[in-house]
């Protein structure tokens, strides 16, 4: 025997071997969630591939790689049928017989992609906010289907009952004419926490190095800069040493010292143009886990008309699988017999992260789900270093669940703002098509930024199917 069929077979019992650790942790998983929740094929391959990739490969799959066989670097779809079709190989090349697995987990994927948007022509889906103007314009709202929206999205936050049901006729109506399938998703705000008042000079801005208190209560007649919080109770679960994030990263402060009253915050960094401190400005405690109901009584109040217009329900601040049994719990009273919505996971916090698996199951239990990935609010919670890393994780971890998921939050912002993309966003739109649906914000140019992405998720869908690059012919050299 050579050295080659020696090493061969060392890695036919090094990858039979991680076969099954895989599948006993994976298996170990399952019980741990309960039978209802594991209970789809989805949350089974979930379980593997957490198994798989609790491990570092690397060295493996450059062994494998040395011999032209599969690294495993495109299991995340189906975990165990990907480690057999690879012993398969490696026992062929041993003198063994083995038979080939049959593996469909790319198929799964698909469909529930169009369980939650429809049946669709492009891989990659275009989800749009609607602006308040789509509300008596419904000339707008066929202009975006036209253009490409698979998903019209309706922000809570904004506007009212009577305009989101007037948005909500209008995309049925364009998508009947155009003959398009466009799901309406509505998004319930949460437990967003914005600054509620400001005490201090007219216009207040604050640098690096001033300080602010926040207070439980304000007091307009008080000295200094203050500000009270819309959920006055966070105050009291600060300490020093808690870092706090301004309007999106803008600026960020450390709470220096405690009072009975409230906190003092330290502004640590800014823009050289300060930060313009006003109500509704957002702000984010990355390092505390907020104790906070995720459905305030303004979203119980908009789940009345959420439960009859909406095809998809947008979860903003899911944090654990108890909210997501209280929102199903609101829903399903508000619905009697009618079919349940699909459900789309907003991952905003790092709780909700460490949680992820556990939410993606629960949710994909219940009926059709999928995850957003809400960059804004993320990037500020787990910090901007660590955010191209984090998309990356929950794309993979998505696709291994068999649950869509959506790349959002300023793409081709300035495209939608003022009708000419940026290089860099354009780069982002591009890498955006390995998730299976994108989201555009709204904008004065919202149907040409629509028109944009189609033609730039089409393009990259010839060269890019997740992550597996397909060798499509190089025309530009031809």
């Amino acid at each position: 025997m050579d050295m080659n069929e020696r090493d061969l077979q060392t890695l036919r019992d090094d990858v039979a071997a991680l076969r099954e650790a895989v599948r006993q942790e994976g298996d170990a998983r399952l019980a741990d969630w309960g039978t209802e929740a594991a209970s789809t094929p989805g949350a089974r391959n979930l379980a593997y591939y957490l198994a798989l990739r609790g491990r570092d490969l690397i060295e493996l799959q450059l062994r494998l790689a040395s011999y032209g066989l599969s690294s495993l670097g495109r299991s995340e779809a189906d975990v165990l049928g990907a480690l057999d079709a690879l012993l398969a190989t490696l026992r062929r090349l041993c003198g063994e017989s083995a038979a080939y697995p049959a593996r469909r987990g790319e198929e799964a994927l698909v469909a529930a992609c169009n369980r939650i948007f429809g049946d669709g022509e492009t891989r990659t889906r275009i989800m749009a906010t609607l602006p308040s103007e789509a509300a008596d314009d419904p000339t707008l709202v066929a202009a975006l289907i036209d253009a490409g929206m698979d998903c019209a999205r309706i922000n809570c936050a904004h506007d009212d009952a009577a305009a989101w049901a007037r948005m909500a006729g209008h995309v049925r109506t364009s998508a009947e004419r155009l003959g398009r399938p466009c799901r309406v998703l509505m998004d319930v705000a949460g437990p967003k926490l914005r600054i509620e008042l400001v005490r201090g000079p007219e216009k207040c801005r604050v640098f690096v190095g001033d300080r602010l208190r926040l207070l439980s209560e304000l007091d307009a007649r008080g000295k200094g800069i203050a500000a009270a919080l819309n959920f006055p109770q966070v105050v009291g679960q600060l300490q020093p040493g808690t870092e706090i994030s301004f309007d999106d990263g803008k600026a960020l402060g450390r709470v220096c010292s405690c009072g009975d009253d409230g906190v003092e915050v330290e502004i640590t960094a800014a823009r050289t143009k300060g930060l313009r401190l006003k109500p509704g400005k957002g702000v984010n405690l990355p390092s505390v886990d907020l104790d906070l109901s995720p459905l305030t009584p303004k979203d119980l109040a908009d789940l009345d008309v959420v439960a009859k217009l909406a095809d998809l329900v947008g979860f903003s601040f899911v944090q654990r699988v108890e909210d997501i049994a209280l929102l199903d719990r609101e829903l399903a009273a508000r619905r009697l017999d009618a079919p349940r919505q699909g459900l789309v996971l907003k991952i905003e916090t790092p709780l909700a992260i460490r949680n992820l698996p556990r939410l993606i199951v629960a949710a994909a239990a219940r009926g059709p789900a999928a995850v957003m990935i809400a960059r804004g609010d993320l990037a500020v919670e787990v910090g901007f270093v660590r955010l191209s890393e984090m998309q990356e994780e929950i794309l993979w971890l998505c696709e291994a669940a068999h649950v869509p998921v959506i790349w959002a939050t300023q793409v081709l912002d300035q495209f939608v703002h003022e009708g000419i993309a940026s290089r860099p966003e354009t780069t982002d739109a591009a890498m955006a098509q390995r998730a299976d649906c994108v989201m555009l914000n709204k904008g004065a140019y919202l149907p040409q930024g629509v028109r944009f992405l189609r033609e730039v998720l089409g393009r990259m869908e010839r060269h890019q199917s997740k992550k597996f690059t397909r060798l499509a012919r190089l025309k530009a050299w031809s």
